[in-house]
């Protein structure tokens, strides 16, 4: 199990069914009504993320400044540099500002850091390459917040800055004619969840002013999706109408590049959506940056040559393969390395072979795997450059924060952040990360909860109810992909695919037969076996081969689940400690007298050879079952039936290991079960005395 407890939403058939009455699909009305939507309004509200309303740029801190010092260049025909970021979030911001802004009349330069030479966020040397092309004015996107010393160095060479940023802010702004970044602790602006892309969609409407500002939106909303989404950010408030809008415009694309990458990336005429960008298209983006290219991703977006598209398109492709490779070598020394040495509390792991550009990757699945925060640390001539991600919602920005005085650098969001440290101090500072930890938590594990919307029906997991799911597009944080919930489902064939990686399933349940696919999962590892029984959490998603649709379960995380004897086994158990029962168990257990003539009629025919009875519970309840003409096969409800007779002195029975052995004892009078206390006590829970 990936996570340690499962939550399952409460159903709520009432209002279920009030918003099955307003036309809203069975399916997706029970995932509303667990999800405490109760009114046709309410549904229609979220059901239509087009109408959310957009925030006016203008409440941004430093808004104003930035778009008159931009406008100001504009004027004066200076050459302007748009310094971004070299992930989707960044690239996509480079990309909508360096084309909206030219459109208005600027010169621009677009630059992106290279990850492996230069490191993230503004750096003296490239604010000297650009000063001596004759840049007055750069404009940073997805980074720059923390940037006080290298915004300053820009102001002696005589270069003004206006920073634009989503990340978290540390006490110190940079001295820059501008800071726009939502998080600013003075800032008004109403929504805190933009995207670094969506701070930059933000400012190219305020240059263009409030008659073009629609415009600006209409035409760049498509870049400011896919960044939102690939950079994790929750799908509430003005990014729900940000990213619904840029799905629309990618259906199909107008854009050349993102047409090739679609194309070369397999998705052909399927639908994009928040998961085919999140999980297809981000990561080919991504990989250009992660290993050092992020000119090829950039200069995907904004050609507009058709041969050219393909062939950028073609080559993040084969980017993406090489970052996969690395990645899964990466991993494969990690856990070689946990298993031999555990880490408890954080995981904390350095090596001078590794990849910068991939690690973060690797933290994602490590956190994944072990349970915990993963930092992972490239080292080089004595420095080290970290990525860390997230579990339980530890917030690594606080985290890290804590730990400064190890750290040379460090930034980002609560569940993704990047540092540098000295070599000798990472000891140090994995002691000092744990006990943050230890403090924060008491030694507790981490929180691990996976929220389930609904247990499903497997007979409701249609086609068009599946696809009924999509309205609620966009998806998120905020808004999650449905996850729903399947119990003692039995697997029935099982094989691995993607060269290994990813386990596919075939899942029955009910009587229904359901495809399932499991990322990143071996089944060996899992215990699993065809035959055994399983509980699934999953994404309801279609699947579609050689134009055959059909239901997929994109599995969330698995259980083995106990068999049904071990179900029935322990309400018995829970009975016999006297433990609150449920009426529903309560009814489980309480055995008919048809039962109990059953079971006594072969007592006594296997009483007629010997004296005592000796076999195992299962064998003794199937044969009884067999002899009483069609009555259940119920180990537990068996045992219980023997219990009564024990307490009326009709037999003595002993458990040796896994048998029980049975000696009858022969009355002269008849003896009333009911009177027993344990049927007494059954009687009571369901009100019959």
């Amino acid at each position: 199990m990936k996570y340690k407890e499962w939550h399952v939403a409460p159903p709520c058939p009432q209002a279920q069914d009030e918003l099955v009455k307003a036309g809203v699909p069975t399916l997706l009305a029970g995932l509303l009504a667990g999800r405490g939507v109760s009114g046709a309004q309410e549904a229609q509200r979220l059901l239509t993320p087009t109408r959310e309303p957009l925030n006016d740029p203008a409440l941004l801190c430093d808004m104003d400044k930035a778009a008159a010092r931009i406008r100001e260049a504009m004027e004066r025909e200076e050459l302007v540099a748009v310094y971004g970021d070299y992930d989707v979030d960044g690239i996509t911001s480079t990309c909508l500002l360096t084309e909206c802004l030219t459109s208005l009349g600027l010169h621009i330069v677009p630059y992106i850091p290279g990850r492996l030479d230069e490191g993230y966020g503004l750096n003296r040397e490239a604010v000297s390459t650009l000063a001596s092309k004759g840049v007055t004015l750069i404009i940073t996107v997805d980074c720059g917040i923390t940037a006080v010393d290298e915004v300053a160095f820009a102001g002696q060479l005589g270069v003004d800055v206006v920073v634009t940023d989503h990340h978290a802010c540390k006490e110190t702004l940079p001295p820059a004619v501008a800071v726009v970044d939502p998080h600013r602790p003075d800032c008004p602006y109403p929504f805190k969840g933009l995207a670094g892309v969506g701070v930059a969609l933000k400012l190219a409407m305020a240059v263009a002013g409030p008659d073009r500002a629609e415009w600006v939106f209409d035409r760049f909303c498509d870049l400011a999706a896919v960044g939102t989404i690939a950079d994790v950010m929750p799908m509430e408030g003005e990014n729900r109408a940000i990213v619904s809008r840029g799905l629309q415009y990618l259906n199909p694309p107008r854009r050349l590049g993102l047409e090739s990458l679609i194309r070369q990336a397999g998705l052909g005429d399927k639908p994009v959506t928040t998961v085919s960008v999140g999980y297809t298209l981000a990561p080919r983006v991504n990989a250009s940056g992660r290993l050092g290219q992020a000119e090829v991703a950039a200069e995907l977006l904004l050609t507009r040559n058709p041969d050219r598209a393909e062939e950028l398109a073609q080559q993040l492709c084969e980017l993406n393969r090489e970052r996969q490779d690395i990645e899964a070598d990466i991993f494969a020394q990690c856990t070689e390395r946990l298993d031999r040495s555990p880490q408890k509390g954080a995981i904390v792991l350095a090596d001078e072979h590794w990849h910068q550009g991939v690690v973060g990757i690797v933290a994602s699945r490590l956190t994944e795997r072990y349970g915990c925060p993963a930092f992972m640390i490239c080292l080089d001539q004595g420095m080290g450059k970290g990525s860390c991600r997230s579990w339980g919602g530890v917030n690594l920005f606080r985290l890290l924060t804590a730990c400064a005085p190890l750290l040379e650098s460090f930034g980002g969001h609560a569940l993704a952040a990047g540092f540098t440290v000295r070599e000798e101090n990472i000891p140090a500072l994995g002691d000092a990360l744990r006990a943050v930890l230890q403090e924060e938590y008491q030694g507790e594990e981490l929180p691990s909860v996976l929220e389930i919307d609904a247990v499903a029906d497997p007979a409701a997991l249609t086609v068009s109810q599946v696809e009924s799911l999509d309205r609620l597009e966009p998806c998120g944080t905020g808004n999650p992909r449905p996850v729903m919930m399947l119990s003692g489902a039995q697997v029935q064939s099982m094989s691995q695919v993607g060269r290994g990686r990813h386990l596919k399933m075939k899942l029955e349940s009910r009587g229904n037969t359901l495809d399932a696919i499991y990322f990143s999962a071996d089944g060996a590892e899992l215990g699993l076996s065809p035959g055994c029984r399983v509980d699934v959490a999953f994404y309801p998603q279609i699947n579609e081969f050689r134009d055959n649709r059909t239901v997929q379960l994109q599995v969330v995380d698995l259980r083995l689940a106990p068999s049904r004897a071990q179900l029935e086994r322990s309400i018995y158990e829970k009975f016999r400690r006297d433990e609150p029962l449920t009426v529903q168990e309560a009814r489980f257990l309480l055995p008919e007298r048809s039962e109990f003539v059953a079971l006594w009629r072969w007592l006594e025919h296997q009483a007629m050879d010997r004296v005592v009875v000796e076999d195992t519970l299962p064998r003794i309840a199937r044969s009884v079952a067999r002899r009483g003409g069609g009555q259940r096969d119920v180990p537990a409800r068996t045992l219980l039936c023997l219990e009564v007779f024990q307490e009326r002195g009709l037999i003595h029975m002993r458990e040796r290991s896994d048998r029980v052995q049975i000696t009858l004892c022969r009355l002269e009078h008849k003896v009333n079960l009911e009177e027993s206390t344990l049927m007494r006590r059954l009687h009571s829970i369901l009100g019959d005395l």
